[in-house]
């Protein structure tokens, strides 16, 4: 988060807004390696399993993860594929809830910031990417799409963690 917090600065004192988008490495970047309570960045090697995330908008005005849920071991390391296959950008983010919604006001102030935390990504329309992610302790945690409006139009999700 304090990558989010500088990130959020640095905009407010050049105003010129970088956009992050996806690619094969990841996105928003790396940069973050403190453990979190979701987890930390895991090394692709241990990763036993790959899912497949796809981000878009249906015919209904919904924006949508699919999957909307996933269930993880406590110690498992995963592959997170994500294909944009919408027509906007998309992003996504995943924390504890107290966290997304910070983020969320953040994304509302600024909603082309720049991100360096490694447990989000954001893509343009027809990108993929990928995190690699070991998530560390049991519990209910969220992702989302921060981009202004995706979340209140139906773009978020659960992550349970179980031991």
């Amino acid at each position: 988060m304090r990558h989010l917090i500088m990130a959020v600065a640095s905009m407010a004192l050049f105003a010129g807004a970088a956009h992050a988008a996806g690619n094969d490495a990841g996105g928003h970047g790396h940069g973050d390696t403190e453990t979190m309570a979701i987890g930390e960045p895991g090394e692709a090697a241990m990763a036993k399993r790959t899912v497949t995330i796809t981000m878009l908008e249906n015919d209904e005005g919904e924006m949508l993860f699919k999957p909307a849920s996933l269930k993880v071991k406590a110690g498992e390391t995963i592959r997170l594929k994500f294909v944009n296959r919408g027509e906007l950008d998309h992003e996504f983010v995943m924390d504890v809830h107290d966290e997304i919604m910070e983020h969320k006001e953040l994304m509302a102030k600024f909603p082309e910031m720049e991100h360096d935390d490694a447990n989000a990504i954001r893509l343009v329309s027809g990108a993929t990417g990928e995190i690699v992610w070991t998530f560390a302790n049991a519990g209910d945690f969220q992702f989302a799409c921060l981009i202004p409006g995706h979340y209140e139009l139906g773009m978020k999700g659960e992550i349970t963690v179980s031991n």
